[in-house]
Parts: structure tokens; sequence; C-alpha cells
């Protein structure tokens, strides 16, 4: 099939990637400018620089809602839209103007987790299995029937930057193997069941503080999803941000008001965690590493020199 390809960052990528090695023919490829938010700096392999390799004609543009690239988009005369991570609305009669209409690759396990983040999002709520849907794109964002699905479970320590590796290796099979199945002339697929679905933000700055009055298992995992290259999740101590890089749920249980310093476990410093850990029935969290804001990476248990005090949601 003669394909379009609307992409950006690794995710986009590896799509054109799979397209190019595959027997379809990428005639031309639409992708956003470079961006300097903190989320998309992250996994930035160029699309454009891909398809320039491959001279496949390039277009860049945040929103493709324009008269001059829509007749492009017309000229190149294609059987199917390929779309990852195409951060803003395509319009209609965009994604209606192949024979074959548009096909979405997102990173999460459709009808759950639509929008943004994704995998971020899915580890903080300790979900036990991650993956990639390509479905055809409608009015709804990710909405549309799924056309074929793979899932990878979630171990007990991986952290987003994990998930994200494997999942972008489902990339090229979900790809490949839907267009086949499109280009065999299956033209039935799976609806979504709609009162499954959920629609989530893109992440920013608020979404990584740290309020101690969640419980200790959220936040171990809230601190794996924010795993490096992502920003770390963040804390306040003596009105100074402090940065926790690694923790684990504590063994002991452990009562008090949330946020307090508590008590040295193994190689980790316990913070009381939970909205009713006065009743001492929560485990803590024990932080194991740390960062300071001048940027000096530490043992939690040579940064807290002392037992006592507390960490706060604000300066």
């Amino acid at each position: 099939m003669r394909v379009v390809m609307f992409g950006y960052q690794t995710w986009g990528h590896r799509t054109l990637k799979a397209l190019l090695d595959s027997e379809h023919d990428v005639v031309m490829v639409v992708t956003h400018p470079k961006s300097e938010h903190a989320y998309e700096k992250i996994w930035s392999d160029s699309v454009a620089d891909l398809a320039e390799e491959h001279g496949v004609p390039v277009v860049i543009r945040n929103r493709p809602d324009d008269e001059e690239l829509f007749q492009q988009l017309k000229e190149a005369d294609a059987d199917i839209l390929v779309a990852n991570n195409w951060r803003t609305w395509i319009p209609p009669r965009i994604y209606t103007l192949p024979r074959y209409g548009t096909l979405n690759v997102h990173d999460s396990l459709l009808p759950k987790y639509a929008g943004f983040s994704p995998l971020i999002w899915a580890l903080i709520n300790g979900e036990p299995e991650v993956g990639v849907t390509a479905h055809m794109m409608d009015e709804v964002l990710d909405a549309g029937d799924i056309v074929m699905q793979r899932s990878i479970p979630v171990g007990p320590t991986d952290t987003t930057t994990d998930l994200f590796h494997k999942t972008v290796d489902l990339i090229a099979p979900v790809t490949i193997g839907a267009l086949d199945l499109i280009a065999s002339g299956r033209t039935e697929f799976t609806k979504q069941d709609r009162s499954q679905a959920t629609f989530f933000h893109k992440r920013a700055e608020e979404d990584i503080r740290i309020d101690w009055s969640w419980p200790a298992e959220t936040l171990e995992r809230l601190i794996r999803a924010q795993s490096a290259p992502y920003p770390a999740a963040f804390t306040f101590h003596k009105g100074k941000r402090l940065e926790i890089l690694t923790a684990v749920v504590s063994e002991g249980r452990y009562g008090g008001t949330p946020g307090r310093i508590f008590y040295r476990e193994g190689e980790g410093v316990v913070i009381v965690a939970g909205a009713d850990a006065r009743t001492g029935r929560n485990h803590g969290l024990a932080i194991t590493s740390v960062r300071t804001e001048d940027g000096t990476e530490l043992p939690a248990s040579i940064y807290f020199k002392s037992m006592g005090g507390y960490l706060t949601s604000r300066p």
C-alpha cells in the first residue's frame, strides 16, 4: 500500500522504520517541529531525519489543518495514513482522505489510557500489563476499532524506562501486522468497550510533586514511573527541593504523621506515608537515594544525618 505517516519522537521514528522495512511504499511523512517541552525532549529520535535519509518528502507542522498540507496529501494519493505519537487533532477531512482511512498506533491497551503519557500513568496506578494498540481513527481521540493489540507484563521493579523499551519493540509487529490485515481485505475490527475508557492529560511539574498522604505503595510506583531520563519525583526538606531517585516500600509498619522522617531500615530511611498513617497499619516509604538542589546524588542513609523532622509537598 501507499502510506503517508504522521508521527513524532521515537514512537514515530520506530513506526516509520517499520514501514520503510516493509513491503509498503512510504510516499510522505508529516512530523512536528522540535520541542523544548521536558517530556518531548525524551525519546526524541528524529522522524524528519529518518525520512530524509530514505528520500521521503517531509512536511513539518504543529497542526495539520492548513489548505497547503491538505493539497499535498491529496496529491500523495495514499491508500492509508499511519499515525503514531501525533500530538494534535487530525481533522476528519484528513483522516478519512486515504482509501482505507487512518491507522493510529498508541502505546496503551486501549480503551484504557487514551491520551498522553500512558506508560507513566499505568505504572503509577499499578496496572499488571501495558502494551501497544493499532486502531482505526475516528472522531473521538483513541477510540476507533482495534485492529491489533499486544501486551507485556509489568514487573515488580519495572520503571517507565524499562516499559518504554519493552513496548517500543512492539510497534513494528503491531503496525505491520495491522496493515497486513487491512491489505488482506478485512474491514470489521474489534469495537472498543467505551465503558472501560480512560483518558489522561500531559504530565507536568505538579504531577511529580510527592504527596505524603498517598500510600507508600503508590509513592514507590510514582518514583519508578519518574525514572531517568524522566524528571524525578520531588519533595521538600527544610525548605529545599529534594528529588527522590529510588525507594522501596518498608518491611515494617509505621504510624504517625505523613511525611515524618522516622526510622532507618536496611539501606533506606523510612518516611511515614498514607492519609490514615495514624493507625499504625501502614507501610512507610523507605527512601534509598536522593538528589539535592545542586545536583548531588547521595544514598539516603548519608543524606539524612538524623531522624526527625518532615518532608513536605511545599517549601
